[in-house]
């Protein structure tokens, strides 16, 4: 089984993914440490090419884990949302989408702005309207995933049974 965690960022993905990974027994993929791997350049020289470009990169790393067995893949916050990502993610895997309202994400990020190319120079005023208005129109396709779960206090355990249960249901219908 391969699990995709999706969602906005701050909202956990790779924290939660460490853990279900490690309790699954299962290898954790970063995407943006991946795409880093693989292109020798960071997620914020990336951006600094300009993001179109970096969300090219993006979706055909994104696609060398087809052939990936028992891994939890974190994703970035903006893979879901563009080149038919969340379809693919879909189609090869589980999705998983950690939900948190705008306000958790400002307090996750508002130390961590300046590590982030889309935050780095933003009020806090601006930061949080930036979170409102992107986790808006983000939603449409982090919803698509197969399932969601509250990311402020996310039971990790509860997560992996879950996903457990999913891929029992999946053996049955094959």
């Amino acid at each position: 089984m391969k699990i995709f965690l999706t969602g906005y960022m701050g909202s956990g993905k790779s924290t939660a993914g460490k853990k279900l990974a490690s309790l699954l027994d299962y290898t954790f993929i970063d995407l943006d440490k991946m795409i880093e791997n693989e292109t020798d350049r960071t997620v914020p020289e990336w951006f600094g090419i300009g993001e179109d470009k970096f969300r090219e990169v993006e979706s055909l790393v994104l696609r060398q884990t087809a052939d990936f067995k028992k891994s939890v893949i974190a994703t970035g916050g903006g893979t879901p949302c563009f080149h038919d990502n969340m379809q693919w993610m879909n189609e090869n895997g589980i999705s998983v989408y950690i939900k948190m309202s705008p306000g958790g994400l400002f307090h996750r990020l508002i130390y961590s702005k300046g590590n982030r190319p889309l935050l780095a120079n933003k009020s806090d005023v601006e930061l949080m309207e930036f979170i409102s208005d992107s986790l808006k129109e983000r939603e449409y396709f982090y919803s698509q995933a197969h399932y969601t779960f509250k990311g402020e206090n996310l039971d990790v355990k509860e997560l992996m049974e879950r996903l457990r249960q999913a891929e029992e249901d999946l053996k049955l219908k094959a």
